[in-house]
């Protein structure tokens, strides 16, 4: 068993989960192991255009079970998950990822012991594929930050197994899922322009939180799979495996191993390994315009010259008429507070990071996005919806048809640019 982390990640609040025993959360003074394992080398890119570091021969060696120093965090037996998960049964999965799968479970809400379906409350235990090159080093670091911060807009972590080569993290469950399902899911009910402007202002503000805190954290993985969703749709940024502490003593950057996803990773990054805290602003940015358009920022299945979707539409962001060609159709929206938010993705996709807004200064010109009044236009896609079927697919009775004609919302086929 081993003592993983030498260095821990000051914070600014103190998290509320249930602490650990004394005796599980003593420094293992006597381990033989200590420290990370060593880095890994680069493997190709097949976690949805992921590109991350391979397995080592050193972490091929890691013990099988062990603890992390922690005053937070439970330490779950795998057999309390086990119970949990209902054996980690098919039905109770989640999604899936490089790391492994994700199981839903239920815990007793105050000693979080394994409890019925249904009864107590519901978590999300990630357990870790075996055969994953990301293995023990992510599991770690997510421990390593999750552990430490607290903040609304970060999903809390509330304890970890680690036992038989298992890596498990248990986390709050959140029940709308991630913004990925919302915007690109076909069968999703379409986000309201204000849901959406709300989403991006909790992202921003779990960003931001890192970013300012004493030791400040780049994220290096924000895109729209790891924004989780609660009942009322507040933001939480999960999946901290890739998360480095930033630059100290008045360096502009860290030196590291080029890892993350393809079409967020900022431009700097990609091309030197220079991570820089502004490199999280490029990637807040593309998700930005990918809830604007609706449309994913890589998909090989769109028409020639439309793969990127960074490259094609950023010069349409601060034109009127542009803008409206590209917005997503399903969506109603004010055309001036649209153009602010284009504006502020040209911001943030600046090529020079130095150039970039703080997150700090783009969570401030969301908000006053937010503030803006205008009345939502009527969406492409609603208006020729009615002038096909006049009023009568408002005046429906029943069944999955009816609509409220002030139900700005309302679902609607998409249209091909």
């Amino acid at each position: 068993m081993g003592n993983c982390f030498g260095t821990q990640v000051d914070h600014h609040s103190q998290c509320t989960t249930k602490p650990s025993s004394p005796e599980e959360t003593k420094k293992l003074k006597d381990s033989k192991q200590n420290g990370l394992p060593a880095t890994r080398n680069k493997e190709s890119a097949e976690d949805n255009g992921t590109f991350r570091e391979g397995r080592s021969k050193e972490q091929e060696t890691t013990p099988a079970s062990g603890k992390i120093v922690s005053t937070t965090l439970k330490i779950f037996t795998l057999a309390e998950l086990k119970a949990a998960t209902r054996n980690f049964r098919p039905d109770t999965v989640l999604g899936e990822g490089g790391f492994g799968r994700v199981f839903k479970g239920w815990v007793d809400e105050k000693t979080y012991d394994p409890s019925k379906v249904g009864v107590g409350m519901a978590v999300a235990v990630k357990k870790s594929n075996p055969d994953s090159s990301q293995g023990l080093q992510e599991w770690q670091a997510e421990v390593k930050f999750l552990g430490k911060f607290c903040h609304s807009n970060l999903v809390k972590l509330l304890g970890y197994c680690w036992e038989e080569n298992q890596f498990l993290l248990v986390y709050e469950y959140m029940q709308k899922g991630s913004l990925e399902n919302h915007l690109f899911r076909r069968a999703a009910e379409p986000l309201t322009w204000e849901t959406r402007l709300k989403i991006a202002i909790g992202a921003a503000q779990g960003l931001a939180f890192l970013h300012t805190s004493e030791k400040s954290v780049i994220y290096r993985d924000f895109k729209a799979s790891n924004i989780l969703l609660d009942e009322a749709y507040n933001a939480k940024l999960s999946d901290f495996g890739l998360a480095k502490l930033g630059p100290i003593n008045g360096n502009s950057h860290i030196t590291t191993r080029v890892m993350g996803t393809y079409g967020y990773a900022a431009p700097e990054y990609v091309a030197t390994g220079h991570l820089y805290v502004k490199s999280d602003v490029y990637g807040f940015g593309v998700v930005l315009l990918e809830m604007l358009t609706g449309l994913r920022a890589l998909d090989t299945n769109r028409p020639s010259g439309e793969h990127n979707l960074v490259e094609w539409a950023k010069h349409s962001l601060t034109q009127k008429r542009k803008l409206k060609k590209i917005m997503d159709p399903r969506l109603q929206y004010p055309l001036n507070a649209a153009l602010q938010a284009g504006e502020l993705i040209l911001k943030c996709l600046e090529s020079d990071p130095k150039n970039r807004p703080s997150m700090e200064e783009v969570l401030e010109t969301l908000q006053k996005i937010s503030a803006m009044d205008g009345k939502p236009k009527e969406s492409k896609d609603s208006t020729s919806q009615r002038k096909a079927k006049g009023q009568e697919v408002h005046s429906r009775k029943g069944g999955a048809g009816s609509r409220n004609t002030n139900d700005k919302s309302s679902s609607t086929v998409r249209s091909h640019r």
